[in-house]
Order: C-alpha cells, then sequence, then structure tokens
C-alpha cells in the first residue's frame, strides 16, 4: 500500500541539524524512564479518541504495543461505516485515492512527531499551534477542535437512531401526547441513555469501554464476511469503475477513516519511549488500512450501488451477524460520547467561571451538559443523512486538522533552520491537495445536506 511508501520516501527523514535536532537527541536518551503522563480528559480533543487516562498505562507510560494498540483505537473510528459507501460514491479506481489518503495522513502524522520533538513543553495539539503561530494559532486549532468535536457528537446520535432504528423497527411510543417513532424515537432513548454520563467531572473510566471500538471494527468486518457468504453473495453488478461526480464525497469520507491527529500529541505524550511513535505510527495505519480496505470492498461488492452510507442499514433483519454488527457499532458511540462532548462543555463552563460561586459549579456542569445534550439532539434529528454530516466533518474539519495544520505549522517552525527543496515542494503538494478537497467537499457536502429539506 502507499503509506508503505511512505516509510521508504526521502520525506520521510528531516533534514534539519538546528538546535531544536540536538535537543531532540538527549530527549530520546531519556525516554525510557521520563514519566509523560496522559491526562484522563484532556480539553484537547484526546478524550474524544478514547485514549484514557495516566492511570490506565502506570507511572512509567504506555508500551510500544499498548501504545499501538491505542493509536489503532484513534485511528479506527466510525469511519469504518460508511467506507464502503465511499467507495461507491467513487468507483473501484478512488481506491487509489484511498491509498493516497492513507500515505498522506501517515506523514502528516510524522510531521507532527517533528513537531513535538521541536520543544519539550508541547503536550498537544493546540501547544503545536502556539509554539508555530503563537496565540491565535492555538485559539485557531481550539475553534476547529471543539467544532468538530460537536459535529461528532451528533454523527454518534444519528449512527445510534439509525441502527437502533434497523434492530427494532416499527417501535411507536406515545410522549406528551405525540407519538414518537424511527430514528427520533432512538435519538431520544439514545440520549436519555447517554445524558447523565456528561454530568460527570471524571471520565476516565469510560476509556475502558471506548475501547471496544477495535472490536466493533472486526466484529463489523466479520459480519459482511458472513453476509456475503450466507446471504448476498460477492459479485461486481452494477458497480462503476470511477464515478467523477462522486469523488469529493469519498474523498471527503477517505479523510474521515484517518483524522486521528488532534490526539497524536497526546498518544505521543503518553508514551514511555518516544522515539518509538513512528513505528507506532505505521504499524497502526498500516493495520487500520488494511481493515478498512477489507470492509470498503466486502460492502461494495455485497450491495453494488446500493450499499447504504451505514452499511450496518443493508444487514438484512432478524440475522444473528447483523444483530452481532449492529449491538458492537452501537457501544462505542454510547461510551464515546460523553467523553467527545466534554472538552465543549468544559469551554463553556470556563467562560462562565469567574461569574459562577464554587458551590454551584456542580449545577453549571449538570445544566451545561444538558444544554449542549439536547441542542445535538435537535440536530441530529434535522440532519438526515449520516454520510452528508461524515463528508461535510471530513471536507472541512478533518482536512484542517489532519493535513493543512500540521505542514503549516511544521514549516513555520523548522523552516527558519533549514528544511530541503523535496521536502518543501512535497508539503506544498500536500497543502494543494488539502485545500482542493476541503473547498470541494466542503461545497458538495453542505449542497447535499441543504437538499435534502
Amino acid at each position: 500500500m502507499a503509506i508503505m511508501a511512505a516509510q521508504a520516501s526521502p520525506l520521510d527523514e528531516s533534514l534539519l541539524h538546528g538546535k531544536h535536532e540536538q535537543e531532540n537527541l538527549r530527549d530520546d536518551e531519556v525516554n525510557d524512564v521520563e514519566e509523560q503522563l496522559l491526562p484522563p480528559c484532556s480539553t484537547d480533543g484526546a478524550s474524544f479518541y478514547g485514549t484514557g487516562g495516566a492511570s490506565f498505562y502506570g507511572t512509567d507510560g504506555a508500551s510500544f504495543w499498548r501504545s499501538c494498540l491505542n493509536l489503532s483505537n484513534v485511528i479506527s473510528g466510525i469511519g469504518m461505516l460508511s467506507v464502503p459507501y465511499a467507495l461507491s460514491q467513487g468507483g473501484w479506481l478512488s481506491l487509489a485515492l484511498f491509498a493516497l489518503v492513507g500515505a498522506v495522513c501517515y506523514y502528516t502524522g510524522k510531521l507532527i512527531d517533528r513537531c513535538m520533538r521541536a520543544d519539550r513543553s508541547v503536550k498537544s495539539y493546540p501547544d503545536i499551534g502556539h509554539l508555530a503561530f503563537g496565540a491565535h494559532g492555538r485559539t485557531a486549532i481550539g475553534l476547529v477542535m471543539y467544532v468538530e468535536l460537536y459535529l461528532v457528537a451528533i454523527s454518534f446520535l444519528i449512527l445510534e437512531g439509525d441502527n437502533l432504528d434497523k434492530l427494532l423497527p416499527s417501535t411507536v411510543v406515545e410522549l406528551l401526547g405525540y407519538r414518537v417513532h424511527g430514528k427520533q424515537l432512538f435519538v431520544l432513548v439514545a440520549a436519555a441513555v447517554i445524558l447523565p454520563t456528561t454530568w460527570l467531572k471524571n471520565l476516565s473510566m469510560l476509556a475502558y469501554v471506548s475501547a471496544v471500538g477495535l472490536v466493533a471494527s472486526v466484529a463489523l468486518t466479520a459480519s459482511l464476511v458472513w453476509a456475503g457468504v450466507a446471504e448476498k453473495g460477492f459479485h461486481m453488478k452494477g458497480s462503476s469503475l470511477l464515478n467523477l461526480s462522486g469523488l469529493p464525497t469519498a474523498l471527503s469520507l477517505y479523510f474521515v477513516c484517518f483524522a486521528g491527529h488532534g490526539v497524536f500529541p497526546t498518544v505521543y505524550t503518553s508514551m514511555r519511549a518516544k522515539r518509538d511513535f513512528p513505528k507506532v505510527l505505521l504499524i497502526s495505519s498500516l493495520l487500520c488500512s488494511l481493515n478498512y480496505a477489507l470492509t470498503a470492498v466486502l460492502g461494495y461488492l455485497i450491495y453494488g450501488e446500493d450499499v447504504q452510507a451505514q452499511v450496518t442499514l443493508n444487514l438484512p433483519t432478524g440475522k444473528l451477524y447483523t444483530r452481532i454488527a449492529i449491538l458492537t457499532t452501537l457501544i462505542t458511540p454510547l461510551a464515546k460520547y460523553a467523553l467527545v462532548i466534554q472538552p465543549v462543555t468544559t469551554a463553556i463552563e470556563e467562560k462562565f467561571s469567574t461569574a459562577v460561586a464554587t458551590e454551584n459549579k456542580g449545577l453549571t456542569r449538570v445544566l451545561t451538559s444538558t444544554a449542549v445534550v439536547i441542542s445535538t439532539v435537535v440536530l441530529a434529528c434535522t440532519v438526515p443523512f449520516f454520510g452528508y454530516l461524515m463528508s461535510f466533518i471530513g471536507s472541512s474539519l478533518n482536512v484542517t486538522v489532519a493535513v493543512l495544520f500540521p505542514c503549516l505549522s511544521y514549516l513555520k517552525i523548522y523552516l527558519p533552520q533549514g528544511v530541503s527543496r523535496i521536502e518543501v515542494a512535497a508539503i506544498v503538494g500536500i497543502l494543494v491537495i488539502g485545500v482542493s478537497v476541503a473547498v470541494v467537499g466542503t461545497y458538495t457536502s453542505l449542497h447535499q445536506i441543504i437538499g435534502t429539506f
């Protein structure tokens, strides 16, 4: 795959020899005993990906293989559900773009690693923004990440509503004189289950549950294999080689698959031997790429052009493998919603912290969290299609976090010390690709969302 090619590329090695690089050599000598702890609920977005707290690893930091598991959990997310739909939108040749996106995101992950090594005080993604662009850089990347987390929380509720409706069709409930049914009913049910978890101050225990996301990914792939063998079979009927009109959507969804860059610095900080982060990144990227590609190919072979934005919705009702796929898929959003929305509610709380007495902060947290949950419920019931929202997140926000910001920060930090022309040319090319995807993908996804009303 193209990701492997990135490892051997001349772009993989930094050609810098300034004072930052000399400090990095000394840093590596003490990494094995350095106690860099992962905060249990970081406001930089780490909580979204469920990487957990320092106590999750012990005081010596995360081992190599636990870091691989950790980073794989970061990369492998709800993009698994939409990758067959992305392939159907772009056609078989779009798999080449999938590999390209994987390679680009792997390389920009390496750039984040180098930015982290530039200054030992850098612990989070906003810290990189501050190092590169000052206070304005921290504010800009923080704002993008908060919006991203908020929209992902909405996508979780849409996912819950659609799949529970698939699992329990024709369910109707009388609520305050109104008959509530279908997706809206289950969005409300999911929100009612989730709401108490958002009131908790310490969410580190939910990180254990969120690790089931990896199990859910494997279960989904296994269910598609089961469905292909037992039911529909594997065929090429109705599948296209290339669909130019669908490429913007496909590209945006491919970026959703690989965009976990906001939490890379937190995983890096949690590691016992930080010099091993590039190896951890390579192994995690390859494993997740293979699982994504297998899921995309299986889903498209089985359902062709009829594959839905959430492939679980294509699975036949009442089958055991359908129940397994949906249940494992539903657990992760239930566990991760509170982790996703916590940085957003914390930021809102901080705005009112000076005006609220200490004894009332608990009540403020409950009211703020409840208001945020209600707002996501309203939007989840309003935005009708999971795929369109994920496409918007991928094109407008994930591309910014995973491509544009790492490239710009790296150039800003390291250009004064000297960067090779080859590397500069490659980064400029990546920036051009990123901006193109962001502009075209955002326009396309917004046009699709608006067109459904």
